[in-house]
């Protein structure tokens, strides 16, 4: 149940990521701005001591408050909750299982967290995905084990102001994404789009373009029936029924004419067919926001990055990008479930 919450009683749970990389540089430095604690409290799961090592080498002013158990939490503080006891050796910018593992410790309490709800959202700084795989974690990354936590379909979503992009198929291989693109899969993930959009973004009719998975969208089956076969029938009955859904069209002109401003989103058949374009206009402010659950997660666009880890040279957009949108996504659910529950106030407002 959503409360109706203001100002720094959001609480934004913060996974602390690979502790190599550069994820402690960029949520300390998203909170050295003292006006943040005004939008919400953070919580990051970590260790004090770590936080604070780590946080001498890039020079931030944040202060932050350790504490030992969730119900310590300070609002309007950097809260750092020591998850762990014991030192850890880090060798910054390097690759190291044994950090990994501590990444995970981090992101799997913080997840917990946000299903009890202690923490009304989480923002998760990070990982490394060769890194933290274990017999107690096989999962390719933070969307595909929040899939099996949480309730609801997940689904991908790149977010950078008006521009979204979603996709049919995420961390599946080239070669078998064609084997993936069912009339069930296309449908489930459309709709979930299409209803976050409405929740979220508190877009009422939205617009929404498909991508097409082959050059041209086959032309007509001279360069692979795909398109023809399951997408193009598949969006017709989708639209049939009333969802606002457009294409399939040709990925190679859709961006660069800009032809995506006239969709609240576009959805892609596979990872870099959208990522690329998504990354190429807005990197360094884009959000990954994992769609379709009933808890609300983002986390910022970019990776690890070990090349500059440690040497103060971290840029911190985006993942203020991912905190300012997990705390607007967390407020527009309130207001739809307020609206939801009684449609006479939005009769009101309009009138």
């Amino acid at each position: 149940m959503l409360l109706n919450k203001t100002a720094e009683n959001i609480i934004v749970g913060i996974s602390i990521g690979d502790l190599n990389g550069i994820g402690s540089e960029v949520v300390l430095k998203t909170f050295e701005d003292a006006r943040m604690l005004e939008f919400c409290t953070p919580v990051i799961f970590a260790n004090v001591k770590i936080v604070s090592f780590l946080k001498k080498g890039f020079e931030s002013t944040s202060s932050i408050h350790g504490i030992d158990k969730l119900d310590q939490i300070v609002l309007g503080k950097i809260n750092v909750f020591n998850l762990w006891r014991e030192g850890v050796d880090l060798n910054l910018g390097t690759n190291d299982d044994k950090v990994g593992e501590y990444a995970i410790k981090s992101f799997v309490a913080a997840t917990k967290a946000l299903k009890e709800g202690i923490v009304d959202v989480l923002v998760t700084a990070p990982i490394n995905k060769y890194n933290i795989q274990s017999e107690s974690f096989k999962f390719p990354g933070h969307t595909d084990y929040l899939a099996q936590e949480l309730e609801g379909d997940a689904l991908m979503l790149m977010v950078s102001d008006n521009l979204r992009v979603g996709l049919l198929t995420d961390h599946v291989p080239l070669n078998e994404v064609a084997g993936h693109l069912t009339e069930e899969l296309i449908k489930k993930k459309i709709e979930t789009v299409k209803q976050s959009l409405i929740r979220d973004f508190s877009i009422n009719k939205p617009k929404i373009a498909v991508l097409g998975l082959t050059p041209h969208c086959g032309d007509g089956g001279v360069i692979g029936s795909e398109d023809d076969v399951v997408l193009k029938p598949t969006l017709k009955k989708i639209f049939d029924k009333g969802t606002l859904v457009f294409g399939p069209f040709p990925a190679d002109s859709f961006f660069g004419s800009n032809h995506y401003e006239k969709y609240d989103a576009i959805i892609a058949t596979y990872h870099d067919q959208g990522l690329i374009p998504f990354k190429t206009l807005s990197f360094g402010r884009g959000v990954n926001y994992t769609a379709g659950l009933d808890k609300v997660r983002t986390s910022p666009d970019h990776g690890t990055a070990y090349d500059i880890a440690g040497k103060n040279k971290a840029d911190f957009t985006s993942f203020k990008e991912a905190v300012y949108l997990a705390i607007d996504i967390y407020k527009s659910r309130i207001q739809y479930q307020e609206v939801s529950s009684n449609p006479l106030k939005l009769k009101e407002k309009q009138l």
